[in-house]
């Protein structure tokens, strides 16, 4: 409470209260958060690839598309479900959430074209180091293949980045960040990310089926989820979900066109990438950002 004194005219005057110091807020214990959010993740996306393997696959059995298409989306599903949660209880968003903002567009774009560039400069590389030549026949023949540009763009836009980034990097991220460090969520996400990604190896007609589990590109790209978790998290962390969805987008759509299957392709890209993001988290610290 302020205190008044009288000067000589006695006129009463308000001392100042002492200025205090706000005490951070309590780390809160996001566990449920996580088990929940994964349990939803990996149930809808493990049921309906597993479907998709019952049914034989996409390549030999049309009716596979759908669960293979919705199996994608289990990340999105548990995102919406734990934010349906935390509004009704009224819970506070995780203080590692980085919030959307326009201005921050022009460097999701940047971002962007980054990630492009990292597996570009790899497949270059490699072919350079006598792997595969690049083809423009190989980009036009998948763009082909899935009805044109528009369809092949919106197909690599929700079947990965819009359907995984808000689960990942948008919800489980800033709920691990609380209590760990960047590179360790990192490592953390890209491991589960990996586990995750198994059951398309199983799937017929899927890019990772066509890899095979027990083959040098298959561990290739099991371990490439690492680099490629650090690189989309730095972009989180810069720009919010709209740029780990624009770096996700660019990667996978980059990687689709050139038709990275090659050990040597693949390595060269993990590489470049794992240099990239260390110098991506190394030049950005992150503080505790409350909305």
């Amino acid at each position: 409470m302020p205190t008044s004194q009288s000067t000589s005219h006695g006129t009463p005057v308000t001392a100042p209260a002492p200025a205090t110091t706000a005490a951070p807020g309590p780390v809160r214990d996001y566990r449920a958060d996580l088990t929940l959010f994964m349990v939803i993740a990996f149930a809808v996306s493990w049921l309906c690839w597993g479907a998709a393997i019952a049914l034989g696959g996409t390549e030999t059995n049309e009716a596979a598309n759908a669960p293979y298409l919705l199996g994608a989306f289990g990340p999105l599903v548990g995102a919406l479900v734990l934010r349906i949660r935390r509004r009704r209880r009224g819970e506070p968003v995780p203080a590692h959430v980085v919030r959307f903002r326009p201005a921050l567009l022009l460097k999701a774009l940047l971002l962007l074209v980054l990630g492009s560039a990292t597996v570009l400069a790899g497949a270059l590389l490699a072919s350079r180091a006598g792997g595969p030549e690049l083809s423009l026949d190989v980009a036009k023949d998948a763009v082909k293949d899935v009805g044109g540009p528009a369809a092949f763009l919106v197909g690599m836009l929700v079947s990965g980045p819009l359907s995984e980034e808000p689960g990942w990097r948008g919800t489980a991220y800033p709920r691990l960040r609380e209590k760990l460090g960047t590179l360790q969520v990192c490592l953390a996400l890209g491991v589960t990310w990996a586990v995750w990604h198994l059951p398309l190896f199983f799937i017929d007609g899927t890019v990772q089926h066509d890899l095979g589990l027990a083959t040098p590109s298959g561990v290739l790209f099991v371990a490439s989820n690492i680099p490629m978790a650090m690189l989309v998290t730095a972009a989180y962390e810069r720009a919010g979900v709209v740029a780990s969805i624009a770096v996700h987008f660019a990667v996978n759509t980059t990687m689709i066109l050139l038709a990275v299957e090659e050990p040597k392709v693949q390595a060269m890209i993990l590489g470049i990438q794992s240099l990239t993001v260390t110098a991506l988290l190394l030049t950005h610290r992150t503080g505790r950002r409350r909305p």
